[in-house]
């Protein structure tokens, strides 16, 4: 039987409710759950109203359901929102120091939090201690988890978690479900890990929600560079630069940026050089609703830049795909010397997960100069892909360019040339597309003989799983987006009379990409207010 419980934690910006939110979720980690965390913040440095909604389960899960069985209220606003949410109103654990209520477990967090001389933000230590204890958790275990979470202030945190899970009360005991512990990662992690498992030199970027996560992670290792560029023009420009001496590197951005970016998109193409591309979308156009979820770019990215050529374009839908794909996308745009281009989300990017990864490598390499006869940058070859050597070789002139050019790697306006070097690329394209339509491109999940099946893409993964099995239909998961997988859409389709698209936009951007390829939906079911769906809101739809 699946056993499973979802937490909401909340309160003002600079409360601490996700740090809290994350704590909670090691707690119920290290009893063998698995978890997804959605974040949920305003633009906003000081007030108005964050939470997490912490769902742990015995299953592997990735969506949020609309009742939760705790609320822990760091202010009164999270009580006068949440509440209502609760399966039980008794299971609120709010701070008593700042408002009261007629039920729950108060907590007084602040009168604990200054008795142990520690600072206002800490009154959420003295929240998560108090659940701690409701739960029914050993203290012996619990200490061991704010040990590890808090590298900073660690007695000081250890001893208000310990005041506060004194004196409250137990209401029920989370049993242990398992000994297998899985890491706990949000998308970004996972996509930074996983272009450092396919040799990722650098990472050069300008900070844009939500897809900074990725700068803040890959700053803290080693052996790789990163900086912070002064533009996302510039991000992307000097992804290629490094890309041109033989570094892999990868610049992360959302929708805005990645307008910004456009022309280096092209200038990859044209040029041949290898640029890799996280795109986190948000809410837009424009600035749009900088902290909410949206997936109103994949038009864009399939068609930005100018010109004819092709890019890989791929859209994981959790932490382990992130991890295997944004491999893929390093491996791939190396091998075929062309844009790459990761479309995630922002509760993907942000959202965290139980993880288990499969650090397998693609075997996919590219082609470099064995250093016999003339290096010729843009030489023809039978499959269309130039062998690579980079500026410092003795024996190799290299060249680059964003004009059309002879396979030396200059200018050309000759009718004949021009043709020749678009009829290479397209060689080069079609050994890329074959190459492709041997990975993994498509999920199918649920019930594989059902007539009526849900398509979903990226974080909508989740929500669509489970929405498949309570309603006992399939769930086609697109993640190869190009070159698109119409093969292996078609097998997954075969049967079908009813497709609905789930999509976080108000046009259905995927439906019209289905479109273009012959296969249409019968049903759109869209959400577009930045928030994400539920599972009770999708299983009343068929």
């Amino acid at each position: 039987m699946q056993k499973e419980y979802s937490i909401i934690i909340g309160g003002a910006a600079g409360l601490g409710s996700k740090k809290a939110g994350n704590i909670i979720a090691q707690l119920f980690s290290g009893l063998g759950y698995k978890i997804y965390i959605y974040e949920d913040y305003q633009s906003l440095v000081k007030g108005g109203h964050n939470f997490s909604l912490v769902r742990a389960s015995s299953k592997t899960v990735g969506a949020i359901k609309e009742k939760v069985d705790f609320v822990i209220a760091l202010d009164e606003l999270t009580s006068s929102i949440h509440s209502k949410q609760l399966k039980d109103k008794n299971n609120i654990i709010y701070n008593a120091d700042k408002f009261s209520l007629k039920y729950g477990v108060p907590v007084f967090a602040n009168q604990i939090t200054k008795e142990n001389g520690g600072l206002d933000i800490m009154q959420n230590t003295a929240l998560v201690g108090a659940f701690a204890k409701v739960v029914g958790l050993d203290w012996n275990y619990a200490k061991k988890v704010f040990k590890k979470e808090f590298p900073v202030s660690t007695e000081t945190n250890i001893q208000i978690a310990q005041t506060a899970y004194k004196s409250s009360k137990t209401l029920l005991t989370i049993p242990k479900i398992s000994n297998k512990i899985y890491p706990l990662l949000t998308g970004n992690q996972a996509t930074a890990m996983g272009a450092l498992n396919a040799g990722l030199d650098a990472y050069v970027a300008y900070p844009m929600t939500p897809a900074t996560g990725i700068l803040n992670y890959l700053s803290s290792v080693d052996k790789i560079t990163v900086f912070q560029s002064e533009n996302e023009i510039a991000a992307a420009n000097s992804v290629m630069g490094f890309s041109f001496i033989g570094k892999r590197a990868m610049t992360g951005t959302s929708g805005g940026g990645f307008a910004l970016m456009n022309e280096a998109i092209a200038l990859s193409a044209q040029s041949e050089t290898p640029l890799v591309i996280v795109n986190g979308q948000r809410m837009g156009p424009s600035t749009g609703v900088p902290t909410y979820n949206s997936q109103s770019d994949l038009l864009h990215v399939l068609s930005a830049g100018p010109g004819d050529f092709e890019r890989f374009v791929v859209a994981p839908g959790d932490t382990n795909e992130a991890f295997t794909y944004s491999a893929l996308a390093l491996d791939i745009a190396w091998k075929y010397q062309l844009p790459s281009i990761i479309i995630l989300d922002k509760d993907l990017c942000e959202g965290t997960y139980s993880c288990d990864f499969d650090y397998k490598k693609s075997g996919i390499k590219p082609s470099l100069w064995r250093g016999k006869g003339e290096y010729l940058r843009y030489l023809k070859t039978k499959d269309g892909i130039s062998p690579l050597a980079f500026p410092g070789d003795k024996k190799a002139v290299v060249k680059g360019t964003s004009y059309e050019h002879d396979q030396f790697g200059i200018s050309v306006e000759d009718s004949n040339r021009i043709k020749e070097m678009q009829d290479k690329r397209s060689l080069k394209y079609k050994e890329f597309s074959k190459e492709v339509s041997r990975l993994k491109c498509v999920n199918v999940y649920g019930n594989k003989k059902s007539k009526t099946a849900v398509i979903a893409w990226g974080s909508v993964k989740g929500v669509a799983m489970e929405m498949a099995e309570e309603l006992n239909i399939k769930l086609i998961q697109p993640i190869v987006l190009n070159p698109f997988p119409k093969v292996a859409m078609l097998k997954a389709l075969k049967g079908v009379d009813n497709l609905i698209l789930l999509e976080l936009s108000n046009s259905g951007q995927m439906a019209k990409l289905l479109s273009c390829n012959g296969i249409n939906v019968t049903k759109k079911v869209l959400r577009y207010d930045g928030r994400p769906f539920t599972i009770d809101q999708l299983i009343k739809i068929k």
